[in-house]
């Protein structure tokens, strides 16, 4: 069964980085979408960034212009690079894609930002 695979969490000192990577264990035709989301314990899972179905990158007003979204389309991997980080950044970040064979979900890696 295909997986998205997720790298890349750990421990940051606030004001630090960290850049998070996704790839499929297996080859997706016809992606649309490809991006990140997070989740706190108790709380809904919200959209962190995302390439749009038309390719343009969409971002949460939170992590704006702090966070960027990069692909390899040749290799299918998304990448979440995250910086000047901040307490409320800590979440499990989930990698997400859409394709014409449905939505696919990682297991989340944990980002914890804390002195």
């Amino acid at each position: 069964q295909l997986q998205l695979v997720e790298s890349g969490g750990g421990l940051v000192q606030p004001g630090g980085s960290l850049t998070l990577s996704c790839h499929p264990s297996a080859t997706i035709f016809s992606i649309s979408t490809m991006g990140w989301y997070r989740q706190i314990p108790g709380k809904q899972r919200d959209l962190v960034a995302e390439f749009t179905r038309e390719g343009t990158r969409n971002y949460a007003v939170s992590v704006k212009g702090r966070f960027a979204i990069f692909r390899d389309n040749a290799k299918k991997m998304v990448h979440l690079q995250m910086t000047r980080l901040r307490r409320e950044d800590t979440a499990v970040y989930f990698c997400n894609i859409h394709s014409s064979s449905g939505a696919y979900w990682g297991r989340g890696t944990q980002v914890t930002v804390s002195s």
